[in-house]
């Protein structure tokens, strides 16, 4: 005899007034291990999500850009206006 088999014949044993009590925890049970699944299943995604932002950045070229020569010149002629003597 199956699990089924022996949980169906409990339930044909059970007075009519505790049919709904069970059918409830079935309901319940059920919604349990329902969200447990969806849960895992948004895990995995934002997983693969995540690995797949990290593979981009991974492969992204980086190439540094060229120091802007003219900075100090810039700085210089700022302190200039200001009246500064350098």
């Amino acid at each position: 005899m199956t699990i089924r088999e022996t949980a169906t014949n409990k339930l044909n044993q059970l007075p009519e007034f505790l049919i709904q009590e069970v059918s409830d925890f079935i309901d319940f049970v059920a919604h349990k291990h329902q969200s447990k699944i969806i849960d895992s299943q948004l895990e995995v995604a934002l997983v693969e999500t995540w690995s797949q932002w990290f593979k981009a950045l991974d492969d992204l070229d980086v190439t540094p850009s060229e120091p802007d020569n003219t900075y100090s010149e810039l700085l210089l002629n700022k302190y200039r206006q200001q009246g500064l003597d350098l």
